[in-house]
Order: C-alpha cells, then sequence, then structure tokens
C-alpha cells in the first residue's frame, strides 16, 4: 500500500530527483547490507512512480494527435 501513497503523492520531478540520490548513495557505498536493500526498494519504487507518470504523459501526447489527426482526415 505504501507504494500507492507515494505514487499519488508526489510528482514526477520530485520521484526523479529523489531515484538520483538513491542512486548516487548506492554507487558510492559504505552502507550496511540493511541499508542498501532498503534504499533499493526505495529506488525500484521512485521508478515506477516515474515510469507510471511518463506512460500517463505519452497517452496523454498520443490522444492529443490522435484529436490533432481526426478533423484534418475528415476534410480531406
Amino acid at each position: 500500500m505504501a507504494a500507492n501513497t507515494t505514487e499519488t503523492a508526489i510528482g514526477y520531478e520530485q520521484a526523479r530527483d529523489e531515484l538520483i540520490e538513491v542512486v548516487r548513495r548506492l554507487e558510492a557505498g559504505g552502507t550496511t547490507l540493511e541499508e542498501s536493500l532498503a534504499l533499493w526498494e526505495r529506488g525500484e519504487e521512485l521508478a515506477k512512480v516515474c515510469r507510471r507518470w511518463l506512460e500517463g504523459a505519452r497517452a496523454r501526447l498520443d490522444a492529443a494527435l490522435a484529436g490533432e489527426e481526426g478533423p484534418a482526415d475528415q476534410e480531406e
């Protein structure tokens, strides 16, 4: 249920920025196994949030483009 809360609570830019920070911390090392696992899990959750935002944006763009093509096709 936490993933659903995160998905509705933060926007794309916030999720992306936090994901960048998670990756930076994982790459830097120096964390315990437990901390690394928690960071990995958070990163996966944030990646899903970003993916959903991008998929939604793509769907809206596709719908807008399809709407623009519709009347033009009818005029011809």
